[in-house]
């Protein structure tokens, strides 16, 4: 028995190049959710290629998100989402009322190697948890 896709939840996770905070946050929402929800992320200005000690320090979980490129954040994306959590893109993100916003302060891992990548994947990760226990709350007691 499939969730009915008009009532899956969404979340958008933005940041400035798309390429370590966000897509980390992605790749865990989408592990954790198991389809339930839909993800994206994108960045107001993209790098050119996903940050290689993010794709480290997911790799060492057992997530492969080497695949994954930087996405530019569209006004469409976040009109098709229900929850926009931004870190770090500032006043660049567009803002839609009736959409629940959350900014995560959060270290940016450009430039640094994976052994500083890790505890911000490890703060990540926590935010996912607590995230997904609260948009699929069904979730969390049927795994009890």
């Amino acid at each position: 028995m499939t969730a009915d896709p008009a009532k899956k939840p969404s979340v958008l996770f933005v940041c400035v190049h798309n390429a370590g905070r966000s897509q980390m946050a992605a790749a865990f929402l989408t592990s954790l959710s198991k389809g339930a929800i839909e993800v994206r992320s994108a960045g107001s200005q993209p790098a050119e290629r996903i940050n290689p000690a993010a794709v480290e320090a997911m790799a060492e979980l057992g997530i492969d998100m080497s695949a994954e490129v930087p996405k530019i954040l569209t006004t469409e994306a976040v009109k098709e989402s229900d929850v926009v959590i931004t870190m770090g893109c500032g006043d660049e993100c567009p803002y839609f009322p009736g959409k629940r916003y959350e900014d995560w302060v959060l270290e940016d891992p450009a430039g640094k190697g994976v052994d500083s990548v890790r505890p911000i994947r490890d703060e990540i990760h926590t935010r996912i948890e607590a995230l997904v226990t609260e948009l699929l709350p069904a979730r969390h007691v049927d795994a009890q």
